[in-house]
């Protein structure tokens, strides 16, 4: 399988649509963009009874993509996130391609027979370290051929590292989706941590993000937080926030280039979207 490829050889009256499919062990997602329009057509998330073994997404991904007539088109480019906790992120400057088995062994267990994979974060000296999820990669190359796969932690990095401002301070985003979190902290459009944790109450949540804050030395007094994905204002996970941490908004982040149709009243997801 080639990775880093965007072409896909089918040529008919679907080309210009781009797919990317999100996948974990909890849930996944799709979108569909119009490439001539800039538009979102269509989308769709689905979270999963209770997490499944990895060697069982495939069951759950192959009826959303068939309900949705998602396996009858064609597209001019598919992209596929992989969202799950076995990564690490390595300078550029220490990265050998042939090592990638020691960067993961100090924070994942993982197999002998795991394949293992990277990406590269433009303009930024950053390497994300991983595992896919195989099955799902060869399931997506017999529907639609050569496609485009990800970390899910590489759209994160690379989409807000184009939102953030030039600003001297530590800004911390926190993503919220079904029980796992992912915190990024940027300072003068540089990253200082990307990290995801699986959690399971509100204390849990603010545990981790608190010990961030700490290990770098961040006051919680007076540092930025900016919460978005599944979490509101006055719900538990932001009210136990705002109870440690008094300078927290509601991040809305912009996607200017794939405006969302009005009648699509469901929310797509934040990796789902700008990945496309």
């Amino acid at each position: 399988m080639t990775k880093r490829t965007n072409n896909i050889t089918n040529i008919g009256d679907n080309d210009y649509k781009k797919l990317s499919i999100q996948i974990s062990l909890n849930g996944l997602s799709f979108c569909i963009a119009d490439t001539i329009s800039n538009k979102i057509i269509a989308s769709k998330s689905l979270l999963f009874k209770e997490e499944v073994n990895p060697n069982a997404l495939v069951k759950e991904l192959k009826p959303v993509l068939e309900e949705n007539n998602i396996t009858a088109q064609k597209f001019s480019e598919v992209i596929v996130i992989h969202k799950n906790l076995l990564y690490s992120l390595v300078p550029k400057a220490l990265f050998n391609p042939n090592e990638l088995e020691s960067y993961l062994n100090f924070n994942s267990k993982i197999l002998a027979t795991d394949l293992l994979a990277y990406d590269e974060i433009e303009n930024h000296d950053i390497i994300p370290v991983y595992v896919p999820f195989v099955n799902i990669n060869n399931y997506i190359y017999d529907l639609f051929g050569e496609f485009t796969y990800k970390h899910n932690s590489s759209v994160m990095i690379q989409t807000l590292l184009g939102l953030s401002n030039t600003s001297k301070e530590a800004i911390c985003y926190i993503h919220v989706s079904e029980k796992y979190m992912d915190i990024t902290i940027l300072k003068n459009k540089k990253i200082i941590l990307h990290n995801s944790f699986n959690f399971n109450s509100k204390e849990d949540f603010i545990y981790y993000i608190l010990f961030t804050l700490e290990q770098l030395n961040l006051d919680p007094e007076t540092v930025v937080l900016k919460l978005f994905g599944a979490i509101e204002e006055g719900d538990n996970l932001y009210d136990i926030s705002y109870k440690y941490i008094k300078n927290i908004t509601i991040f809305i982040p912009k996607n200017t280039y794939h405006p969302i149709d009005e009648s699509n009243s469901e929310a797509i997801d934040f990796t789902v979207l700008n990945a496309l």
